[in-house]
């Protein structure tokens, strides 16, 4: 399928425990904030968004100085990445949501285009590499929006378990991706550079 227009969604409004509860979207690589490289990865991409909209629970004035619609959960007690997928796809003016967590900081200039190539007759994509499958890399189509609303009507929070319900495939990538989501992962990739 060729990428049609889409919105990509940074998920930034967890609650960040491995980060002992501070802003995982605000912690620093290189002097900038993770989110800041994740929306210059998205704009990288040789398929890039036609808007990007950020997922954020706190320091929402930090993060609207991005320059991108910042969306709260409507659901109280940080409900996880689902919540945040679900208001993207409330606010959602285009038929795809691009869905990228903040603590990815590098994705490959197509990324997007991979994952459009798989999306014929599906209602999700999402990444994987040789070491495992990404739920929070994902596209994802604008008609599954009812039936997240009511999987989370639910106790179920976990991704894996509502992309199970659906149409879903994957599309794989050689390399693994840079997933910082703890203050361990972020000094090995530190390291690299």
């Amino acid at each position: 399928m060729t990428p049609a227009p889409y919105q990509a969604l940074v998920l930034a409004g967890g609650s960040a425990r491995r980060f002992g509860g501070e802003d995982k979207g605000l912690q620093r690589l290189d002097g900038k904030p993770f989110v800041e490289h994740t929306l210059a990865a998205l704009a990288a991409q040789t398929a890039p968004p036609a808007s990007c909209l950020i997922s954020a629970n706190r320091n929402l004035d930090v993060y609207r100085a991005f320059g991108h619609p910042v969306l709260a959960d409507s659901r109280s007690g940080f409900q996880g990445p689902l919540a945040g997928i679900a208001e993207g796809l409330a606010a959602l003016s285009e038929n795809w949501l691009l869905v990228v967590p903040c603590d990815v900081v590098a994705l490959p200039a197509d990324f997007a285009e991979r994952l459009f190539a798989e999306a014929d007759h599906a209602d999700a994509v999402c990444a994987c590499d040789a070491e495992s499958m990404h739920p929070a890399l994902l596209l994802v189509n604008r008609r599954v929006r009812a039936p997240l609303d009511e999987f989370l009507l639910g106790d179920n929070r976990r991704l894996r378990d509502w992309l199970a319900s659906l149409a879903l495939r994957e599309a794989f990538f050689p390399a693994p991706f840079p997933n910082l989501n703890s203050p361990e992962s972020l000094r090995q990739w530190q390291s690299r550079l």
